[in-house]
């Protein structure tokens, strides 16, 4: 896959990890992100996927994937097997967000997540004079067939990474997930005007 193929949100995750390392995938889907990783940056790359359709994909793409719930912990995987363990817009989707983030820091080094940021001035324009529950390019599903169900904001997570002890290495924001230029306003005021967040996250030493 060359790079002007790819999500600009899974570029930027890309360029956050060295060249050559051990790297998970959590939730992987159909495999874009890791199939990226492995060609473009040399990674000893493993997935897990929770989806029939998202297994067949990643093994089209001849990925090394399992077939499990992140929800249920990677015990396969011992501590700091990984150097980093990657979430992708996935946090939103899982039912227990804090375990899963404490079986990343576990099984790897440094994690990365991202998320669609649900504190977008948008969504809160359009839920103040709609009434209903919002929809937006990243946030795409009626309210009674989303598969989002921790919906969060930027400032909650990094509350929650207060709450958890974790370090927070890196924070990206962009207006969307194909925004290369994130402009002043996301910059400036991110919680309000971020429309995917993207975290390079740690224990605290």
């Amino acid at each position: 896959m060359e790079v002007n193929q790819i999500r600009v949100d899974h570029k930027i995750i890309a360029e956050l990890i060295d060249n050559g390392s051990r790297v998970l995938d959590l939730g992987c889907g159909d495999g874009s992100l890791l199939k990226f990783l492995v060609t473009e940056k040399s990674v000893i790359g493993r997935g897990v996927e929770i989806t029939e359709e998202g297994m067949e994909m990643c093994v089209s793409k001849g990925l090394s994937v399992l077939h499990g719930d992140i929800d249920e912990g990677i015990r396969d995987y011992r501590d700091g097997f990984f150097d980093y363990v990657v979430l992708s817009q996935t946090l939103q989707v899982v039912h227990r967000p804090k375990f899963v983030i404490r079986e990343m820091l576990r099984a790897g080094k440094k994690a990365i997540v991202s998320f669609p940021n649900f504190g977008n001035w948008l969504v809160r324009l359009d839920l103040l004079f709609s009434g209903r529950m919002p929809k937006s390019d990243v946030l795409p599903f009626e309210w009674y067939d989303t598969p989002n169900i921790h919906l969060c904001t930027i400032k909650d997570f990094r509350i929650l990474c207060s709450e958890m002890g974790i370090k927070i290495e890196r924070e990206i924001y962009l207006k969307n997930q194909d925004a290369e230029n994130t402009g002043l306003l996301v910059r400036v005021a991110p919680n309000l005007f971020a429309g995917i967040a993207i975290y390079l996250i740690s224990n605290q030493s």
